[in-house]
């Protein structure tokens, strides 16, 4: 295990930095701006921010994949992780090693001096500090949540993407898409590439883009997508990108990150040209695990950390396009600050076999209470439209996907989803 010049291991610093602050989530920008402008942070290369209720991740991979592939030295900050930590400081679309990262643990401590910083303040100060003092072209970096007074937000961002917006974490961002979307607009800045996919954009963020002097690009008004099940073309405001193959993530809603990845790089080519050869590439050879993820084998078993209503509408879709398999196994686990029951009503008629699971840590929820959503939601076995065959509970996404994996048929489909937590679990022991 690599330790640094205090004997520390990563998993120490991570355990030490949890708990410190009073509160888990404290959003407001000027505790870490304020240890961020001792550290000195100041990206000297160009910055993409992308923001969103759904889709952030697979953006911030779609755009890193085609980067590298353009031959560009990338730094890639992304939340939360699967299975490891290092997930979230990548370079070059590799995870940053431990011993990479131990010295910017330190720097951080030394710098926050008497400010108490929450564990995703922290942590991510630790990585961008890393991204610094690193060789490379550009930042990628994903909001945590919001956007407003999201930590990452102290970096200034040169294009700022918005995905689909859409109601999660309402205590802390608002109880409408409307408000919800002002908060992320917060990410665009004046006169810089101010890109929004999300086809229905409340007007809140139009308005807030437009008072600040960005740049607004729209989808369906400066950018479009169209294609058939071959390939697909991107049209933007000058430029055209046809007979695309499409990305090698899986899902329907893919080509609308994608054409808004395109967007992006349309309004940053005049820093940072990509070439149709590379666009190609990075789509062919992009890989974002736990994002509609099918493993190999059978019975065919699907990974999705959907863990709201919006994206559990998305995963049905997705499942729907698979094809037909006679009986669907679900290991389903989810956090209690999540919206459960309106997370249940896409799949209702759509699994054959519910497998509940307990979830650790202080927001995590028990298999028994899911179960009770689920009777809530009319899902009781042998009665009704949405009739399960079976409910059981489980402590833990292991051992109910061993269960599915022993007493499903091999043409059967298993699906994993619910939580970071629930797919990571699975990842962490195939």
């Amino acid at each position: 295990m690599v330790r640094d010049a205090q004997g520390l291991s990563l998993s120490d610093w991570l355990e030490r930095v949890e708990g410190r602050h009073s509160l888990a989530i404290d959003l407001g920008l000027e505790r870490v701006r304020q240890v961020a402008q001792r550290l000195g942070l100041a990206p000297q290369v160009p910055v993409f921010v992308v923001a969103g209720t759904n889709g952030k991740g697979s953006t911030c991979a779609l755009l890193e994949s085609v980067l590298c592939a353009a031959g560009y030295r990338t730094a890639c900050h992304t939340s939360p992780h699967l299975v490891r930590f290092n997930e979230r400081a990548r370079l070059q679309g590799e995870s940053a090693p431990d011993e990479a990262l131990l010295e910017h643990f330190a720097r951080v401590e030394a710098a926050r001096q008497d400010v108490s910083l929450t564990w995703f303040e922290f942590t991510t100060l630790a990585i961008l500090s890393l991204f610094q003092h690193t060789a490379v072209d550009v930042w990628i970096l994903e909001i945590g949540l919001g956007g407003r007074l999201d930590a990452v937000n102290i970096i200034d961002a040169d294009c700022a993407i918005v995905t689909c917006i859409d109601l999660d974490h309402m205590e802390y961002l608002g109880p409408t898409r409307e408000a919800i979307a002002l908060e992320k607009a917060h990410v665009y800045r004046p006169a810089k590439p101010a890109i929004c996919t999300d086809p229905h954009v409340p007007v809140t963020l139009i308005e807030h883009a437009q008072a600040i002097g960005a740049d607004l690009w729209l989808f369906g008004r400066d950018f479009n997508y169209s294609g058939d099940r071959q390939q697909w073309s991107y049209g933007g405001r000058g430029q055209r990108r046809n007979s695309l193959a499409y990305p090698a993530l899986r899902g329907a809603n893919q080509l609308l990150n994608a054409s808004g990845v395109l967007a992006a790089l349309e309004a940053m080519r005049h820093v940072l040209p990509v070439s149709a050869q590379a666009v190609r590439q990075g789509f062919a050879l992009v890989e974002w695990p736990g994002r509609f993820q099918v493993l190999p084998g059978r019975p065919a078993v699907v990974l999705d950390v959907a863990h709201n209503p919006h994206a559990v509408a998305h995963l049905a879709a997705n499942l729907d396009s698979m094809g037909f398999f006679p009986e669907t196994w679900a290991v389903f686990g989810m956090l209690g600050d999540k919206d459960i029951a309106a997370s249940i009503r896409p799949l209702r008629q759509k699994v054959d076999h519910w497998l509940c699971v307990d979830l650790p840590g202080p927001r995590g929820t028990t298999a028994q209470s899911l179960a009770g959503l689920l009777h809530q939601a009319g899902i009781r076995p042998g009665e009704g439209e949405d009739a399960a065959r079976t409910i059981r509970c489980f402590d833990g996404p292991s051992a109910a996907l061993a269960f599915a994996r022993e007493h499903a048929d091999e043409n059967d489909r298993i699906v994993v989803f619910g939580s970071f937590l629930t797919v990571g679990d699975v990842l962490a022991g195939s």
